[in-house]
């Protein structure tokens, strides 16, 4: 499965008003690692940035005034993305930038060659009612953004991929890790052929079984309204000594 994952940073709110891209970032995932491949531009967007968006990414007009028009790397970012999911934290917000400036060119929108995927939408699902933007989520979900003094697109890129993994941790599996190849320290590790393994079948012997039903007495006395296991049917083959 290969990931990018993507952000921009932009001269204001509205493509609309005229506002365009600055800068864009990208990093690349294949089977949950990264790769250290990467696409990143900053962009001239030929006007000035809004004071607001100014103060959040801190690309001046004289820093891009000598950086690539968008129409210089389309072709390269649409080919990075060619054939992935791409993840993108507030999805609707950079689609429609990056969709607004391939409309200039004549060019198809983004999601007409990958599969566009949004993380902000998947967090309000896992934390309904809570904030959950870039920040908030990685204290949350304990990853480091000590180094984000300001908002950049190749970083925040790269963070969002660790949110991303630390959201969807739980839906890794042995066979995931298996084909992946390696271990979780980045190491390569063997593949294991699981239907080789032969699991030991562990019998309780009578000595076992009374010491369990003692520790169930010990409990059943701590609860004040009564232990639910009292009431139960046995289980057949088990009861207490």
């Amino acid at each position: 499965m290969r990931h990018v994952i993507l952000d921009t940073e932009t001269t204001g709110l509205d493509p609309n008003q005229g506002h365009k891209l600055v800068e864009v970032g990208c990093v690349e995932m294949i089977n949950r690692q990264l790769t250290g491949r990467h696409f990143h531009h900053y962009v001239n967007p030929q006007r000035d940035s809004d004071e607001g968006a100014l103060n959040v990414h801190g690309l001046t007009t004289e820093f891009l005034s000598d950086k690539p028009l968008f129409k210089t790397i389309a072709a390269d970012l649409i080919e990075f993305v060619r054939g992935a999911t791409v993840l993108i934290h507030n999805a609707s917000f950079d689609t429609k930038f990056i969709n607004a400036e391939l409309a200039l060119l004549g060019m198809d929108k983004i999601d007409t060659c990958c599969t566009v995927e949004d993380t902000l939408a998947m967090a309000k699902q896992m934390f309904p009612g809570k904030r959950n933007n870039l920040d908030a989520l990685c204290d949350r979900l304990g990853v480091s953004n000590s180094h984000r003094v300001l908002h950049g697109a190749l970083l925040d890129a790269e963070i969002l991929a660790e949110v991303y993994l630390a959201m969807t941790r739980g839906q890794e599996t042995l066979s995931m890790a298996f084909a992946s190849g390696s271990s979780s320290n980045g190491r390569n590790s063997k593949k294991i052929d699981v239907r080789q393994l032969e699991l030991p079948l562990i019998v309780v012997n009578d000595d076992d079984e009374a010491e369990h039903f003692k520790v169930l007495e010990v409990l059943a006395k701590k609860c004040k309204t009564g232990a639910v296991w009292a009431d139960a049917e046995p289980i057949e083959g088990l009861s207490p000594q």
